[in-house]
Formats: structure tokens, sequence, C-alpha cells
């Protein structure tokens, strides 16, 4: 009799065992990791009030990307344009904030300074330039992050900018990554930084005029980070928090509204003619800008919902720890989202 019962015992524990171990995979599938949250800040001049060192103090954030400057090219020269305005130490959202100095630089500055004098010239400039702004602010850095989208033409000498600037300032380099670099990083190939910032938006123009969210759009965002893992340099994600709206007038041509939302053309001056897609109806202003009848708004924005699912198939994607990093700490973009939503 008890020799009858071993095999409903056994049968009994090989059930036993499946069931534990579906319930580990489902936990295992449905556990979200833990992620630090930090943001970036990309205003030319400093306001940091209460909303943002509220939000900043309460997702216990530590670093904030500051973009000090651009460069371009003007006439042949490598120029300083539009650094920020009111920066210091007091303007930070708390004493403890580590601030991580953010210069752009554009792609056809580095088709303009290809030789190796020139990219030296170039990184002494903008290297003392940081200088300048983050001594006169009272703010130490032990990072600098370059922002550029870098090309197969331009990679070799913006390679050696990386470099250089490395040497030169004795500080740790970054640098932001698009989508289409990380792609096709046989063609653009891996920069000499050490550690990268992954910008998962701006998946397509605004300019294209197709009905894509240019902002994120998830289908791209998948098609661009398939081999994510393969790539190796750590890097940071970044997500946005922004909107826009694209103004497009009789002949097709277009202009972009940063932070507009649908809320702002809620009046009589507007009538809504598809989702998110609005008629002018009278000529008038949208935030200083002179917009004509006849014209079209389409606002493009990230609303909780599309940044929850980005989130998710980013956290499953993604086989490496990262923290979340926020574009940007802005009053008008944060009051959008719970501190839930952002963690």
């Amino acid at each position: 009799m008890l020799f009858s019962q071993i095999p409903a015992i056994i049968d009994m524990k090989r059930q036993l065992l499946i069931v534990a171990l579906l319930a580990f995979m489902f936990s295992a599938c449905n556990t979200r990791r833990s992620h630090d949250v930090d943001f970036y800040y990309w205003k030319s001049k400093c306001e940091i009030g209460e909303t943002e060192r509220d939000y900043f103090s309460q997702l216990e954030s530590k670093r904030l990307f500051v973009r000090l400057f651009d460069v371009d090219v003007e006439s042949g020269k490598a120029v300083v344009v539009g650094p920020i305005q009111a920066f210091s130490k007091k303007q930070l959202p708390n004493d403890s904030t580590k601030v991580i100095p953010v210069v752009f630089i554009t792609n056809p500055t580095f088709l303009d300074y290809v030789g190796d004098s020139a990219v030296d010239r170039l990184v002494t400039n903008v290297n003392s330039t940081i200088e300048h702004i983050m001594n006169a602010a009272g703010v130490g850095y032990n990072e600098i992050q370059i922002d550029c989208d870098w090309t197969q033409r331009t990679k070799e000498p913006y390679f050696r900018f990386l470099k250089q600037l490395a040497g030169q300032s004795g500080r740790d380099i970054s640098c932001t990554l698009r989508l289409h670099q990380i792609r096709d990083r046989q063609k653009t190939g891996v920069p000499p930084v050490s550690r990268g910032s992954l910008m998962c938006y701006a998946t397509s123009s605004p300019m294209e005029g197709d009905t894509h969210n240019s902002i994120l759009d998830m289908e791209l965002l998948k098609a661009y980070t398939a081999n994510i893992n393969d790539y190796p340099l750590d890097f940071d994600v970044v997500l946005p928090i922004y909107s826009w709206g694209i103004v497009t007038n009789h002949v097709g041509e277009v202009k972009l509204i940063n932070g507009l939302t649908e809320d702002d053309l809620q009046t009589s001056m507007f009538e809504k003619k598809d989702e998110h897609l609005y008629l002018i109806k009278e000529d008038g202003f949208i935030q200083g800008m002179y917009v004509n009848r006849g014209f079209t708004v389409k606002i493009e924005d990230i609303t909780p919902e599309l940044l929850a699912e980005a989130k998710q198939y980013l956290d499953h994607q993604i086989d490496r720890d990262f923290p979340w990093v926020y574009f940007h700490l802005s009053h008008g973009f944060l009051t959008r989202y719970t501190i839930e939503n952002l963690k």
C-alpha cells in the first residue's frame, strides 16, 4: 500500500514545483527595478522655484545636468551662444546638489574644426568658458557633459575633442547618445567617455509632418533599442517630460512653440479638428508668436500613460542598472505628473 502511493506523492511534488516556478517567474516579470531619478535643467536663465525644489527633494534626486551654453560656427569661427544667466549656488535645489555642466555643440562645428590644432583650440575655449561660469557661480564640479549629434563624418574630430577635454580639464567626461548613434554604432563609433546619457526622445523630426509623436514614438523607440545591451558604454536613460506645438502655415512651413499644451488652446481662437490638431480661426499671438487664420497647431506631449509605457519597456529591455534622468526640471512640465509617475 505504501509503495502504491509513491507515484502520487512524486506527481504532487512535481505539481508543487511547477506552481512555485511559475509564481517566481510571474513575480520576477512584474517586479520593477528601483532607479535613481535626476534631472536636466535647460533654460537660458536659471530660475529654480519651489515646485522644482519640491519635486527634486521628494524624488531624492542628487544630480542636476545644467546646460551652460551652446557652441556654433559663425563666419567660420566657433563662438559661444546663449550662456546661462543668473546661475549661482544659491539657485540650486539644495546644498547637496551635484551639478554636471553641459555644453551643446552643433555638429557643423566639427565640420569646420577638423584639424588637430583647430580641435585643440576649441577644447581650450570651451574648457575655459566652463571654468569661468562655474567659478563665478561658486559651484564645484567633477564631470563635464558634451551634447552633440555627431555623425560618421564628424566622429574623428569630435572624439579627439572629448579626449583632449578630459586631459585638459582633469575631469570625467560624459556625452549624450542619440538613438541613431546606438543603432548605427558600427558607423558612428563609440565615444571615448566614461559614461553616456541615452536620449530616449526626439524619435523623429517634428518638421516631417507625419502622424507620429515626434517627441516619443514607442514603435521607433523599440526599433532603435533592439540591440541596446550590446552597447559597450554604461549610460543613464533620459526621458522627456516636455511638450511643444507644431505650427504649420498655408504653404507647409513649420515652426515650434516650446511648452505649449492643449490647455493653452481652449479659447475661441482655436477649433479642434482632430486628436491633438487645432485650426487657428483668427489672427493673433501664441506665446509671442504671431499666427494667421488658417494655420494649424499640432500638440505633442508626453502623457503619464506614455511615460509609464516607455519606462516599463526600457526597464525590461535594458539588462543593466541605470538612473532615470528627466528632461527637464521646469514647473510647467513637472506639474503634469505625480511624484509616483516619475519614480
